[in-house]
Formats: C-alpha cells, structure tokens, sequence
C-alpha cells in the first residue's frame, strides 16, 4: 500500500495550492478517503474527507467555503484544493485512507497513511 502527496509548497496568504495523493497497492474505489493536517507543536487533524463513491464529503469548519476535496477512483487519485490560504493553514498535510464506507474524522480510524506534503503560507 502506497499513498503519496504532492503538491504543497510556500504560498502567500490569500493565495491557493492544489495537492494531490497518489493511491496504490489497494481498492482506491472501496476507501473513504481523507486529508487531514499536523502544524508544529500541534496534534493532527481533521481537514476533509471524501466517501467511496464522491458523493458526500465533510470538512472541518475553519476551512469551509475554501477547500474542495474529490476524487478520481479510475486513476486513484484524491485531490485537496485549497483557495483564500491563511497562515494557520501552515502544516504538513497527510492523506489518509480508510476501509469504512461512513466518513470518520478522527486519525486512529483511518488504515494507511501517506508521508505528508509541508504547505507554508506565509508572506
């Protein structure tokens, strides 16, 4: 099992970045997938997440309005597009997969994990 983002970079704020994971090794079409979020000193969480089939997705309230989650189970792909970028929006993002077909939130509840990808807005 291999998940594997990209995408991220320095942004300044109010500007946007689009980060993208690359799935492998497991059923992307049967997985929950999720994008969640770990700033310096801080405990990971929850960004978004997106059910199997794209149709229903959630997000945490502080990036609602800004950022867009979807997916592409033919080329098992998942996609995190973030608009109006804060500096509190710095931290290294991780996709996350989970075998679930109801959306969790939590970190411990999701199966495989990838690297993370560093964002940075800053000025």
């Amino acid at each position: 099992v291999q998940l594997v983002e990209s995408g991220g970079g320095l942004v300044q704020p109010g500007g946007s970045l689009r980060l993208s994971c690359a799935a492998s090794g497991f059923i992307f079409g049967g997985y929950t997938m999720g994008w969640f979020r770990q700033a310096l000193g801080k405990e990971r969480e929850f960004v978004a997440a997106i059910r199997w089939d794209g149709d229903n997705t959630r997000y945490t309230d502080s990036v609602k309005g800004r950022f867009t989650i979807s997916r592409d189970n033919a080329k098992y792909t998942v996609s995190l597009q973030m608009n109006s970028l804060k500096p509190e929006d710095t931290a290294v993002y991780y996709c996350a997969a989970d075998y679930r077909i109801v959306i969790r939130t939590t970190a411990p509840e999701y199966d495989y994990w990838g690297q993370g990808t560093q964002v940075t807005v800053s000025s």
